[in-house]
């Protein structure tokens, strides 16, 4: 059999970093144990006891979305042009993606004597095209795809506008914006009204309303009070179907996980973790959507990861410069998770993994993308070394890269994805594949131990590099 002629692009010494003691040796868990940090990935206990041992080939897992996420270690990137996130818990709008800083060396989350990146020409450019767009009076979306997909300047303060843009929560015509977010802004108090009672506060407005209702006849009658009647489908013991309170306690177990979750994203920042009123305050946030959507969405409910792709969201619109769209985040965050999840709903589907819609076809696609592109490193991977893509990718695509890269290149990453008209799974499948071909002569000089070290930690990268060969993917066969 003939191979495919590898592309001379692809064997651009720009495209991967000869191995190093430093890079290949992260410290992290034992290659041959699957990552549980994300719900669906395998377990230590389900993974492959065989890991150590090329020779056998590992039996493919269940997905599981069992798996509680461990704390994830952050991944510094001296080379990219943001690093990180300003660990800052103050309540205060200039907690914003500008507030990122370059990593000195050492890689402490308290360092503050790390320099603060001056904003490069082609940023100063990009950030003027789009606030050029932005003023205008209805929006050309197609112009402001293409300007974010290149990335959105972290000093701008812009990124919570463009991104509802791309999300459709705002329309092009500027001058509908008051009363669409009134409208949306309106609906979502009502979610929470209607979802977010307890049931007692639900019975009790009921028995209030029965008794202003009885009123008249409580006057005309011998003056003696009649005792609340109590319906079997609001007693606290009824097991009925139609019971609020027995919705209620179905709802708890749900309602406890999200907590858990909620409590243990990003605790690496402030923004999220920690004591304050103001982490606090952002922790109810998140949980309030998450339930409301979870009962909205009974089909789907929650899965363990969704708070992973909230928290971006929610962190962006919180931040956004304007006081009056700040205080609303938490209802716009709620419209626009609704929307970036429709387009991966199937993902979080059990039932629908092994469908043509599920996750496991989806990782079949990056297979395929990959063997396009560069056939000689899929088959080391999937052939010669035997590793399943699903020991990888389930949590790069499900957690739309939200694990793989610290907190201010997930967002750079989110620009391209959000900008693309297609749709962010593609962009997503093309961006996996360009994470693999940059480590390429890695993987090709590693066994099964060490590339999968390698792919469950992925190593620091150039972001805007990463997401040029990403595109370079969708023109070059």
């Amino acid at each position: 059999m003939v191979k495919k002629k590898v592309p001379d692009w692809l064997n651009s010494s720009l495209w991967s970093t000869p191995p190093s003691s430093a890079s290949t040796s992260p410290s992290a868990p034992a290659a041959a144990a699957a990552d549980d940090r994300f719900p669906g990935y395998p377990s230590s206990s389900s993974s492959p006891t065989t890991a150590a041992s090329p020779t056998e080939p590992p039996v493919t897992p269940p997905l599981t979305r069992e798996s509680p996420p461990l704390q994830k270690p952050e991944i510094k990137d001296k080379h990219s042009r943001t690093s990180k996130v300003s660990n800052n818990g103050s309540n205060s709008n200039n907690i914003s993606t500008s507030s990122v800083k370059v990593n000195g060396g050492d890689g402490n989350d308290e360092d503050n004597n790390a320099s603060v990146t001056s904003p490069s020409a082609e940023d100063i450019s990009r950030q003027a095209q789009l606030l050029t767009e932005l003023s205008r009076k209805v929006i050309n979306m197609r112009e402001l795809r293409r300007i974010a997909s290149q990335g959105i300047p972290d000093g701008a303060g812009i990124r919570s506008t463009v991104w509802k843009l791309l999300l459709g929560y705002l329309p092009p015509d500027r001058s509908l914006w008051s009363s669409e977010l009134a409208k949306k802004r309106s609906q979502y108090k009502h979610f929470k009204e209607e979802l977010l009672m307890n049931p007692s506060e639900i019975t009790r407005r009921l028995e209030k309303s029965s008794i202003c209702d009885n009123d008249e006849s409580r006057i005309e009658g011998s003056g003696v009070l009649s005792r609340s009647e109590i319906t079997h489908g609001e007693h606290p013991l009824s097991l009925g179907k139609s019971s609020i309170w027995n919705q209620f306690f179905q709802d708890s177990e749900i309602i406890e996980q999200i907590d858990r979750d909620v409590k243990r994203t990003h605790p690496d920042l402030h923004f999220f973790s920690g004591d304050s009123a103001f982490a606090k305050a952002n922790q109810e946030a998140l949980r309030n959507i998450l339930i409301v959507f979870a009962k909205l969405n009974p089909g789907i409910r929650y899965v363990q990861g969704m708070n992973e792709i909230l928290a971006p969201l929610f962190y962006v619109f919180r931040n956004d410069p304007d006081q009056e769209m700040a205080a609303c985040a938490e209802a716009d965050t709620f419209f626009c998770f609704v929307e970036l999840l429709s387009g991966f709903r199937d993902h979080f589907v059990q039932q629908l993994d092994n469908s043509v819609v599920g996750i496991r076809s989806t990782i079949t696609r990056l297979s395929q993308l990959l063997k396009e592109h560069d056939e000689e490193l899929w088959r080391h991977l999937e052939v010669t070394t035997k590793v399943n893509p699903q020991f990888y990718a389930f949590r790069w695509i499900t957690l739309l890269l939200t694990q793989e890269f610290n907190f201010a290149d997930s967002l750079h990453i989110w620009d391209t994805l959000l900008s693309d008209p297609e749709g962010p799974q593609e962009t997503l499948l093309r961006i996996c594949c360009a994470m693999l071909i940059l480590i390429r002569r890695r993987l090709l000089a590693g066994d099964f131990t060490s590339i999968l070290k390698l792919l469950q930690h992925y190593p620091p990268t150039n972001i805007s590099h990463l997401l040029y060969v990403a595109n370079k993917l969708r023109i070059q066969p």
